[in-house]
C-alpha cells in the first residue's frame, strides 16, 4: 500500500500535437514511459473523443497511470500511483513522470505528491 501518488497538470503544452489529439499516440507514450521506468503494464484502455482529445489508463502491477488530454486548451492531466509492495518504486514513479513531462513540454505545470499508506497514529473508530 505504501507508495507515491503523483497528480499533475500540464498547461501550455508544446510537445507533439498528436500526443494530445490521438489516443494511439498517447497510449504509446504512456506504455513507453512505464516500460522505461521498469513498471509492468497488465491492462490498458484508451479512448479517442471525436474531434477532441483522448483519455486513457494503464493498470500497472504496481498500481496505475491515467492521462486525460484537452488539446483545445493545450493541457493534460495525469494521475500516477506507484505502490511499494515488494520494493521501493519511488524512482520508477519519478522516471515515468519525467518521461511524460518531457514529452508534453508544458510551459506551466502543477504537481501534487501524495504519500500513500503511511498512516500515523490513527484515532480509534467509534461505534464499533
Amino acid at each position: 500500500m505504501n507508495g507515491l501518488h503523483i497528480l499533475a497538470e500540464f498547461h501550455d503544452c508544446a510537445g507533439e500535437p498528436r500526443l494530445l489529439r490521438n489516443a494511439e499516440a498517447l497510449a504509446a507514450l504512456c506504455r513507453r514511459a512505464c516500460a522505461e521506468a521498469g513498471l509492468e503494464v497488465v491492462a490498458a484502455a484508451f479512448h479517442q473523443f471525436p474531434e477532441a482529445g483522448a483519455t486513457g489508463a494503464l493498470v500497472l502491477a504496481e498500481s496505475h497511470l491515467a492521462v486525460h488530454t484537452w488539446p483545445e486548451q493545450n493541457a493534460v492531466t495525469c494521475d500516477l500511483y506507484v505502490c511499494n509492495h515488494s520494493r521501493d518504486n519511488r524512482a520508477a514513479a519519478e522516471s515515468a513522470y519525467r518521461a511524460l513531462a518531457l514529452a508534453f513540454q508544458a510551459g506551466r505545470s502543477v504537481r501534487r505528491d501524495v504519500e500513500r499508506g503511511r498512516l500515523g497514529a490513527a484515532a480509534p473508530v467509534s461505534g464499533t
